[in-house]
């Protein structure tokens, strides 16, 4: 859908975690006025309604899933996470946060209450999720195959932390772990074969958050597969439903990662 020139500069002072939100929220209802394009009024009409009193608890989920591109076509994509999303969405309706914060939290429930996880396809990490309650990203394990490496530099050149070097005298490329972010771009870009994935999974963060008293989260050592990353989430839940008193958020909650074992 179009939008204005006026309408797209004030829906960017909309803070990011909610913007997508806001947008789908504004585009739906200016369909159903019959309208192609969004205009400054319709974006401040929507802004007064979620302002007024009661006006935002209405479009509280209790939670938000936000992924990055990947699934549209991302080059970067390093291990899919739509299936993924959808189990975790699964597990989320199951537990009804929504009731559960109506029963905690005193006055009209905002955005801000809201669980947020955030989903990314790659280290690059476009939807943020160092600073989600709970942020997974795909990844995938470089190893050395039994095929012959024709020491073309492919891998160590797409390698933007140094993590790649080729070792002439056995005719290999050595892989530093230390420095290597499980990105997959030196194995997509081996023309022979001799570097593989070995494990592809997740790397799960808790914990993050922006806001006054901003944190980076604290990652779960390792590379999850699908399974654990889902009973990360359930284990998570059960410990924020049992410690979250007044709807503070899972974040400001957790202090160790101890917690939730």
């Amino acid at each position: 859908m179009r939008w204005s020139r006026e309408a797209e500069a004030a829906i960017q002072k909309v803070p990011f975690f909610v913007r997508k939100k806001v947008i789908q929220r504004v585009e739906a209802h200016v369909m159903q006025s019959g309208k192609a394009q969004v205009e400054l009024s319709d974006v401040d009409e929507l802004k007064k309604k979620f302002l007024s009193k009661g006006g935002m608890e209405k479009e509280v989920k209790g939670y938000e899933i936000a992924s990055c591109f990947g699934g549209s076509g991302c080059p970067n994509a390093a291990n899919p996470v739509a299936r993924l999303a959808a189990d975790l969405e699964k597990i989320f309706e199951r537990e009804n946060l929504p009731g559960f914060l109506k029963s905690v939290v005193k006055g009209d429930l905002k955005f801000h209450h809201e669980f947020r996880v955030s989903l990314s396809e790659c280290p690059n990490a476009c939807s943020r999720p160092q600073i989600a309650d709970i942020g997974i990203m795909g990844v995938v394990l470089p190893g050395i195959s039994g095929e012959a490496c024709s020491l073309c530099g492919s891998c160590a050149e797409a390698c933007d932390e140094g993590a790649i070097t080729l070792d002439t005298k056995i005719q290999r490329p050595i892989i530093r772990e230390p420095l290597c972010l499980n990105c997959a771009k030196c194995i997509r870009v081996c023309p022979t074969g001799t570097l593989t994935g070995t494990q592809k999974g997740f790397r799960v963060m808790l914990g993050g958050k922006l806001g006054r008293h901003p944190r980076l989260a604290m990652e779960v050592p390792g590379i999850h597969s699908h399974d654990e990353v889902l009973a990360i989430l359930k284990n998570c839940l059960k410990f924020y439903k049992k410690t979250s008193k007044k709807g503070e958020r899972f974040s400001h909650l957790l202090s160790s990662l101890d917690q939730i074992r």
